[in-house]
């Protein structure tokens, strides 16, 4: 139960064209950025993420996140929130 009611998340990893490759249920109240280390955990035992570019909104620009992402020698295009003590480089074309 979260304050708007019942509700569920659907977390997803997709590929580059939008199929699903991994995805889980949670409660509405649980944080997006929870879920997407273990599923990206679960992407990278079953693929090679090195040279990949990992897209992803600013629900989702967490340090572990960030880290867990470079850990697999991959990149990241996500935009670091407005009030970021220390925000990165952002390729925003590639982001849209």
């Amino acid at each position: 139960m979260s304050r708007g009611g019942k509700n569920t998340k659907i977390h997803a990893v997709v590929d580059g064209l939008g199929n699903s490759v991994k995805f889980s249920f949670t409660g509405g109240n649980v944080s997006d950025s929870k879920e997407a280390v273990p599923l990206l955990e679960k992407v990278s035992e079953k693929a090679d993420m090195s040279g990949s570019t990992i897209l992803g909104d600013k629900a989702y620009e967490a340090k572990n996140i960030r880290d867990f992402i470079a850990s697999k020698d991959a990149e990241y295009c996500i935009p670091p929130k407005s009030n970021a003590k220390e925000p990165w480089n952002c390729d925003f074309y590639r982001y849209k």
